[in-house]
């Protein structure tokens, strides 16, 4: 694989994790 296609990748993993980590913390305190 390249590594445009693997840094493609990492980003939307973050993404993916990143949101759902937001969302659990946020729902508790609303």
């Amino acid at each position: 694989m390249s590594n445009s296609a693997i840094m493609m990748m990492i980003i939307s993993l973050v993404i993916i994790w990143g949101g759902l980590v937001v969302s659990i913390l946020r729902l508790p305190k609303e």
